[in-house]
């Protein structure tokens, strides 16, 4: 039987401060680590973006209602890996929805517009993704809609980030680190999924891309292992290409250090392949898509065992 961990069980206790800002924010849970009863394998799956704990306070804060609110979710996509632990790999997932807080962005990665007072020099308020209204809180929707009624204070989006960003890594980073201090590597594969509209058709089949793996161009992730991830994928039917338009984010930017055998890679799901996009629900691909993720776990805990791991540059 999977075991199954939140955040605060890897951390140390909170301080009353950081207790008192998590009961004022009260979203739900923070996360989940399912592990197995033994963990036999140096990759662990992520799936930062499937949460889906909308509390009340913060749709009544919000001028979307919860169905337009969940377009930002990777929806499904921890159910799509769920069969991880079954190969002696844990995985993680976000509880809290992805636009309330994304984890797969810097601390603070904020858009000035969203707040009612100048923000600290401290915070990035220049990146493509906060131009974009996708920082840590964004002031968008996957699909361009504001999501607030006003503006927030920096006081609350601290708390937030105190409570949820802050603790999400900590438990994260000390599951990397025991895994490789178990194996003396690891492999990080963080999971999403894309709208079928963000891609377009590549190569002279005329297909869109129904996965894009993300290795930051090869920084983040040994070649030898995003070749591996994309031959398993082809080999059961998949338009598969790398980096383009999703090379990965903050999460496998800032895990991915091949040098001390510590890899990070990114896969991007086509959400046409599983969902109804509109309805954020399953259709009937989604069994087959589930099935052929789990061959494709159960393929890379193979061909990428440790000592295989250990031998990558």
């Amino acid at each position: 039987m999977d075991k199954v961990d939140t955040a605060e069980i890897w951390l140390d206790t909170p301080g009353e401060a950081l207790q008192a800002q998590r009961a004022d924010m009260r979203p739900g849970n923070i996360m989940e680590i399912r592990r197995p009863d033994c963990q036999t394998s140096p990759i662990i799956f992520n799936s930062p973006h499937s949460g889906a704990d909308y509390h009340p306070d913060f749709i009544a804060s919000s001028a979307l209602d919860k169905a337009t609110l969940r377009r930002s979710e990777d929806a499904f996509v921890d159910e799509l890996f769920a069969h991880a632990t079954e190969t002696g790999a844990p995985l993680v997932r976000a509880l809290f929805p992805r636009a309330f807080l994304d984890v797969n962005r810097e601390a603070f990665e904020l858009d000035p517009t969203m707040f009612a007072e100048p923000l600290p020099a401290h915070v990035n308020t220049r990146s493509m993704r906060v131009a974009g209204g996708l920082g840590t809180i964004a002031r968008v929707v996957s699909d361009g809609k504001p999501i607030y009624r006003e503006k927030l204070s920096f006081t609350e989006a601290t708390a937030r980030i105190e409570a949820y960003y802050h603790p999400y890594h900590a438990a994260l980073e000390q599951l990397l680190a025991r895994t490789r201090r178990q194996f003396g590597c690891v492999l990080l594969i963080d999971c999403h999924s894309m709208p079928s509209q963000s891609v377009y058709a590549t190569g002279k089949d005329g297909r869109k891309p129904e996965i894009i793996l993300g290795d930051r161009y090869g920084t983040s992730c040994s070649g030898d292992i995003t070749a591996i991830v994309s031959d398993i994928l082809r080999e059961l039917g998949y338009a598969v290409i790398h980096n383009n338009p999703y090379a990965g984010g903050f999460i496998t930017d800032h895990y991915g250090r091949p040098a001390m055998k510590q890899h990070a890679l990114q896969i991007e799901i086509n959400r046409a392949l599983y969902m109804d996009e509109r309805r954020i629900l399953k259709h009937r691909g989604f069994a087959k898509l589930q099935r052929d993720l789990s061959h494709m776990i159960g393929e890379l805990a193979h061909r990428v065992a440790p000592e295989t791991l250990l031998k990558l540059a």
